[in-house]
């Protein structure tokens, strides 16, 4: 170890939000329980272009005792990221220890579901003397952008949504003004990785038809991190294609922005 320069989070300020993240070049920073952490030392090179992404002003380098700065263990550590992104992720859970369909879980399997408009599907909701039919606009599964596979059929010829996961409990019109006619992943930016959610979006839109983008988000500031996923992987992706943004209020309000 030697004394050197390296970041340091003020986990009071973080909200988690992934900025910081999406601007590490050698992924050093993850989220982890809400908040940015540093993986590993020997990852960091203490250079600090992360810092001036940060809205809360959380970060700082310093100088402390740590591992030097290792080129080879990033090499393999951004390898290691592909790879999570370019894969299915597989069952959490098992049954005698074995996991089904070699290995990945059935679940997780790309499925795409048929609406008939003339069927009797749908649930009736009453309101007095007022009852309304209405349908479920999800024509996929999965929908968790962890597991949904980037050559999925359903991909392709469509528009993608991308939900921050409170948003369909918050809005309550989600299926029908946002969901309806698209594929759909949903995530959470504050405890999930922003990085492997940028990494799987780029490539998701790098290799299928889609037609346009809309991320829907929450108002919370935590939230922003989906959107930044979402901007950065249409530019990596090196197309042309409309981004839409919508915010969502926790009162349940919509705002285009």
């Amino acid at each position: 170890m030697a004394i050197r320069q390296i970041i340091e989070i003020d986990e009071e300020k973080c909200d988690g939000c992934g900025l910081c993240i999406l601007n590490c070049a050698e992924g050093a920073m993850k989220i982890i329980d809400g908040k940015a952490k540093l993986i590993s030392d020997n990852l960091c090179d203490g250079i600090g272009a992360c810092l001036g992404h940060c809205p809360q002003d959380a970060l700082k380098i310093i100088e402390r005792e740590a591992d030097e700065f290792d080129e080879e263990a990033v090499e393999d550590h951004l390898a290691n990221l592909k790879k999570e992104a370019n894969s299915t992720t597989p069952c959490q859970g098992s049954h005698n220890g074995k996991l089904g369909h070699g290995g990945r879980c059935p679940g997780s399997k790309s499925m795409i579901i048929n609406r008939d408009d003339n069927d009797d599907e749908g649930t009736l909701i009453s309101s007095g003397d007022i009852e309304i039919k209405i349908k479920s606009q999800l024509t996929q599964w999965p929908v968790q952008l962890k597991i949904v596979a980037e050559d999925a059929p359903y991909l392709s010829g469509r528009g993608l949504l991308i939900a921050a996961d409170c948003v369909p409990v918050a809005y309550p019109n989600f299926h029908l003004d946002l969901l309806k006619g698209n594929s759909v992943v949903i995530g959470c930016p504050k405890f999930d990785d922003i990085a492997f959610y940028t990494e799987k979006l780029t490539n998701m839109i790098k290799n299928n038809d889609i037609k346009e983008v809309t991320v829907a988000h929450m108002e919370v500031p935590c939230c922003t991190g989906i959107v930044i996923a979402a901007e950065t992987a249409i530019k990596n992706s090196g197309k042309d294609i409309r981004l839409n943004k919508v915010r969502i209020a926790r009162s349940g309000q919509r705002e285009d922005h």
